[in-house]
């Protein structure tokens, strides 16, 4: 069964993660998600397997929060998922996915749990 990690190598839990799973024998699928984000229907999947709304999985002290005002509590979840793809770095990192689960590597193991 595979696994997919949603995945930036310049942050340091997200390198500790892939390390844990490559320490498990997985050599998982890499997605560099700020070069290749994840679409609407992608992030909503992987904030349903997280069991996580949007704005829990922002990064909120990245300025692309502040300068669009996405702390606005008036913002639905569609726009909050649009923010995110539209601004990658704001998506929590790091993300894996196996067999329709997903955790978040914070701590990286946290992913144990799904593998």
């Amino acid at each position: 069964m595979s696994v997919e990690i949603y995945h930036n190598p310049r942050c340091s839990k997200s390198r500790q993660t892939l390390k844990l799973l490559e320490e498990q024998g997985i050599q998982p699928e890499i997605t560099h998600y700020l070069d290749t984000p994840p679409d609407e229907k992608t992030l909503s999947a992987l904030l349903e397997m997280l069991g996580l709304e949007p704005r829990d999985l922002m990064r909120k002290k990245e300025k692309e929060y502040k300068e669009n005002g996405l702390d606005n509590p008036e913002l639905d979840r569609k726009q909050l998922i649009q923010a995110m793809v539209r601004h990658p770095r704001l998506i929590e990192r790091p993300i894996v996915v196996k067999a329709g689960k997903a955790a978040l590597g914070r701590p990286p193991e946290n992913v144990l749990e799904i593998l």
